[in-house]
């Protein structure tokens, strides 16, 4: 039997607070809200984008991937949800991790992020269009970060940084992954 995180309460009430906090920062909705919170959580994991998020621990640990953030990072919820978030990048782009999620943590959130990723089997994606996020709980105390895309790409092994940065971005913003 699969695996269902959404019927779960304490990952409907996380869910809450990642859309009631997306809406506070942005101004825009992840998905349309007329449905019931179970409903709503049910959506945002099968939903046709990424969304993770991660907790406010010293060495934050991943507490939620959708479907689509669990196929990129080929884990399961067990796997994912027990893995630091900075083992989500390569360590050459950790710093440029930790930059981007300190600015977000300033600002509230970021909306013009790319970067390099990598997979639990070693498998590298470049991911655009990143939205990141503070998220906050009921009392606006912080329980972490979110980001959502929906326009990722699978490497070469062997392409690096320079190589991408002088690499063409696809003019109609569409998702270039699955």
């Amino acid at each position: 039997m699969e695996f269902s995180p959404w019927k779960h309460p304490a990952i409907i009430e996380h869910n809450q607070r990642l859309i009631q906090s997306f809406i506070r920062w942005t101004g825009r909705s992840l998905l349309p809200l007329e449905d019931t919170p179970e409903e709503i959580a049910h959506a945002l994991f099968e939903a046709p984008f990424v969304v993770v998020s991660h907790g406010t621990e010293a060495d934050p640990i991943l507490n939620y991937g959708n479907r689509k953030a669990l196929q990129l990072w080929e884990m399961d919820w067990d796997q994912f949800t027990q893995t630091p978030s900075r083992l989500t990048a390569e360590p050459m782009a950790q710093p440029d991790r930790d930059r981007l999620l300190t600015r977000a943590k300033a600002s509230g959130y970021i909306d013009d992020y790319q970067g390099i990723r990598i997979s639990s089997t070693g498998r590298r994606f470049l991911i655009q269009n990143v939205v990141l996020w503070n998220v906050i709980d009921e009392q606006n105390h912080p329980c972490g970060q979110a980001a959502t895309f929906c326009k990722w790409e699978w490497l070469p092994s062997n392409m690096d940084q320079q190589e991408l940065e002088g690499k063409s971005q696809d003019p109609e913003g569409e998702r270039v992954g699955e």
